[in-house]
């Protein structure tokens, strides 16, 4: 069989070069620094040698909250919320992906610094109108919306709806006729363009279960049957190509495609869609290697893309869009955790076992996605040995951090952080193996508050009602 066919996976009996990992880095120079690119922005090594974040140490969080937990950074994702606001400037929108990690706090920030919000559940848009997010600022998605769903949304008054097929147009059309409304709606159209990624999170090929395909017709279709229905007000067009996305040349061929339909819009119609919205997608630095850029860098490319295209094709220039949810809370967060079992392999690694692993972080498992890790707790002049930080789960993929270099003197009782842990951890923590899910804790200035609280066993026997 070969290795591409393991059943395992095909790393799953991987054998590393002595003091290399997987990828081919060599252990950095000093474990104790701590990488600006990957922490959050208050994150520091304090003098005695453990981490700080918001100005408290790591182990005074551990003492108080337990482990494992997400320590959230308030002013990071604060100014990180400022800084593409003000990227964006007053003539584009900038819309949060909540689907990365959305709580009532987070929904209160947003209100607070100005950023819109996007949903895409009945639980996203309860907890965004709970929190007070004015319903206006709110964006619907989803490719199933329920009849519920959609007339809780257009009851409320959400700004717009993204339709993702020919039934959501009707569907969304005589909710909103029912309700003595006119529902502001974009259309999702797949463009063809398949951004560099996983193959999980490549939104924009036409294989796949979102939007409405522009080649064969089926997106100018859909312009037609929108235009048509008294119920719904056409906004404009909605593009997402991928994730975890570092240049802007895919959002470039994207634009030229949907800027193709607008034309044909206003040439069949005689009507100018005064939207375009080119998604997120943003990359983040999970390791070293990675180089994501600047909000006012992406906010002057797609800028320019779009003008360009637009004057080429003899159009005005709609408002831009763009839904930052990983570039936003991402970096904001680290997960802190306790080293249980520490068991060397000759030849191949250290496995490091904590007590968190893949029910607070699937995304390594379900993405083979990449990260880093340092201890926090403590500082240390030891050796760096090469490891693979694993969970507690029975299941042989349960892997936080796939290859990374820790102290050769790591020891049960240690505390260690994965950071840019902000986005779609918590979202998509579970109870396998009956875990209980961790608490997301936000830390500012001194203070630490939680913002979504520690599953107890009372909660999971509380569900089950057998």
């Amino acid at each position: 069989m070969s290795r591409s066919a393991h059943p395992a996976g095909p790393r799953y009996a991987d054998v590393l070069p002595e003091g290399r990992s997987s990828t081919g880095t060599a252990p950095p120079a000093d474990l104790n620094v701590l990488d600006a690119k990957v922490w959050s922005r208050t994150v520091h090594r304090a003098p005695g040698g453990a981490v700080t974040v918001g100005g408290i140490e790591v182990t005074r969080l551990a003492e108080e909250f337990g482990t494992p937990a997400y320590f959230l950074d308030e002013a990071d994702f604060r100014a990180r919320c400022r800084a593409w606001a003000d990227a964006f400037g007053r003539d584009a929108d900038v819309f949060y992906a909540g689907k990365a990690f959305l709580s009532r706090a987070v929904v209160r920030w947003l209100d607070e610094e100005g950023l819109n919000l996007d949903v895409c559940s009945g639980g996203e848009l309860a907890t965004a109108l709970d929190a007070g997010m004015p319903a206006e600022r709110i964006a619907f998605h989803g490719n199933n919306k329920s009849v519920e769903e959609i007339e809780r949304a257009v009851a409320a008054g959400v700004g717009r709806i993204v339709l993702d097929s020919f039934q959501e147009i009707v569907r969304v059309a005589h909710i909103a006729q029912s309700l003595g409304r006119r529902q502001r709606v974009l259309i999702r159209v797949t463009v063809g363009v398949e951004a560099h990624t996983h193959e999980f999170i490549a939104t924009a090929h036409e294989d796949q279960k979102f939007g409405l395909a522009l080649a064969g017709g089926q997106a100018a279709e859909a312009v037609r049957r929108a235009l048509r229905l008294d119920g719904l007000e056409l906004a404009g067009i909605h593009s997402h190509i991928g994730s975890q996305i570092f240049d802007t040349s895919g959002f470039e061929v994207a634009a030229h495609r949907v800027v193709g339909l607008l034309k044909e819009v206003r040439d069949e119609h005689g009507v100018e869609l005064p939207e375009i919205d080119l998604g997120g997608g943003l990359g983040i630095a999970y390791t070293s290697a990675d180089d994501p850029r600047e909000p006012h860098e992406i906010a002057k490319a797609l800028s320019e893309i779009v003008g360009r295209e637009c004057e080429a094709a003899g159009l005005r220039t709609p408002r831009i869009s763009v839904e930052p949810g990983r570039a936003i809370v991402g970096p904001t967060a680290f997960t802190l955790y306790e080293v249980g079992t520490i068991k060397p392999l000759d030849g191949l690694r250290t496995y490091v076992s904590v007590d968190g692993g893949m029910s607070d972080n699937i995304r390594t498992a379900l993405y083979d996605a990449e990260y880093s890790v340092a201890l926090v707790s403590r500082a240390s002049d030891a050796e760096p040995m090469l490891v693979r930080v694993v969970g507690k789960h029975c299941e042989s993929g349960d892997i936080v951090v796939r290859d990374a270099f820790l102290p050769a003197d790591l020891a049960p009782g240690d505390l260690i952080a994965v950071p840019a842990t902000g986005a779609y951890c918590r979202s998509m923590a579970s109870n396998y193996n009956h875990a209980l899910r961790p608490p997301v804790v936000a830390v500012r200035d001194g203070g630490a508050k939680v913002i979504v609280r520690r599953e107890t066993e009372e909660d999971l026997l509380r569900l089950d009602v057998g």
